[in-house]
């Protein structure tokens, strides 16, 4: 990744350039440059360093130019015009992953803020046609999530562009837009958990550890209802995606667990926590061991924090918890020593211990 401006690779262009002019042996016959070698020595310097904030200007515009065009073209007609549109997006999306690798630091994530890019990637992400705009006009999924992933990378432990995200009042459109695309929807969209997970990946990067945010979202009855279809408590429809429950448990460990948690917080997730307890750590539900290491790390975790009101739905449930525990850790002992099965469990085997001992500790 280039600093300050600068490519890190602008050195061999002029490393080439010496060594075709001195092999070493012997001191070089300095003498002024030619026109020639004055103007390839140029060449090799601006084709060498790379401006980042210039480059994320040309992106933009590049990006939003294209766009445009893809709202405003009829529908594809032929084999032809399909072709050319998939090239197209190709092109995007290689743009979009540029961009997100610029951004990767901080200051140019700023950079591209002050551009005017989090309206930009937010509309990207999130338009829908309406009765205004012809429905078959509408943004690839592909660039939806390509969107989704720059945001997700511009904010993460950046205060200021959470800030941002915040005041653009991103929060209720990305949580709109998991909506639009959950199986439970009546929006017209087929459900799509890539788009989900992406949409969960951009909120969680945008509120935790920011104290504001995280109090929003927890404030924001859609935002407990985002959760609890990510984790599989919806009544109806299959269970989400492995990425879907995992980064949506990710985030609410996050939530629970953070200095910002208050006692409305814990009342509010109350009924996500009994989930948890019942569902998310039970291998007859959850089928993903590492889900359920983090339900029970969770859990754990959640147990030795002061105040009673945390606790209640995990005690309530301690029966439960103590019975799937028990067997869970007798099949784990019950496997070979030494066998990739038993390494693979060790973690977990661990993660229920300190559960068990933490019931055993809140119980006096």
């Amino acid at each position: 990744m280039a600093s300050g401006g600068n490519s890190p690779f602008h050195w061999l262009g002029l490393l080439k350039w010496s060594l075709a002019y001195s092999d070493g042996t012997k001191p070089a016959n300095v003498q002024p440059m030619n026109k020639e070698d004055r103007e390839f020595l140029e060449k090799v310097m601006k084709e060498g360093i790379i401006d980042e904030g210039e480059r994320m200007k040309e992106i933009l515009k590049d990006l939003t130019a294209s766009i445009e065009t893809i709202l405003n073209v009829t529908a594809a007609s032929g084999d032809q015009e399909e072709k050319r549109k998939e090239l197209e997006e190709d092109d995007l999306l290689d743009l979009i992953q540029e961009l997100r690798d610029i951004v990767e630091q901080i200051d140019y994530a700023r950079a591209f803020m002050s551009m005017g890019g989090i309206p930009f990637l937010l509309g990207c992400a999130t338009y829908q046609a309406d009765e205004s705009n012809d429905a078959s006009r509408t943004i690839p999924k592909s660039l939806r999530k390509g969107a989704l992933g720059v945001l997700s990378t511009m904010c993460q432990n950046n205060p200021p562009v959470q800030l941002s995200l915040l005041e653009h009042g991103h929060m209720p459109q990305l949580i709109q837009l998991f909506l639009d695309y959950s199986p439970e929807n009546d929006s017209g969209n087929d459900g799509d958990d890539s788009i989900r997970e992406k949409a969960v990946q951009a909120l969680s990067a945008s509120i935790r550890g920011h104290a504001m945010a995280e109090q929003i979202f927890c404030k924001n009855e859609l935002g407990k209802v985002v959760l609890q279809l990510s984790l599989g408590m919806q009544k109806k429809g299959k269970k989400p995606s492995v990425q879907l429950r995992k980064r949506s448990l990710f985030l609410l460990r996050a939530l629970l667990t953070s200095d910002n948690a208050t006692k409305e917080t814990y009342e509010q997730y109350q009924d996500v926590i009994s989930f948890i307890c019942t569902h998310g750590i039970n291998e007859k539900w959850e089928d993903d061991a590492e889900i359920r290491e983090m339900g029970v790390a969770m859990l754990s975790q959640l147990l030795q924090i002061q105040g009673g009101e945390v606790k209640k739905p995990i005690l309530a449930k301690r029966e439960i918890i103590g019975a799937v525990g028990i067997a869970r850790i007798q099949a784990i002992r019950n496997l070979k020593d030494g066998s990739e099965e038993r390494e693979y469990a060790s973690l977990e085997l661990e993660e229920w211990e300190s559960l068990m001992l933490a019931l055993v500790e809140a119980k006096k």
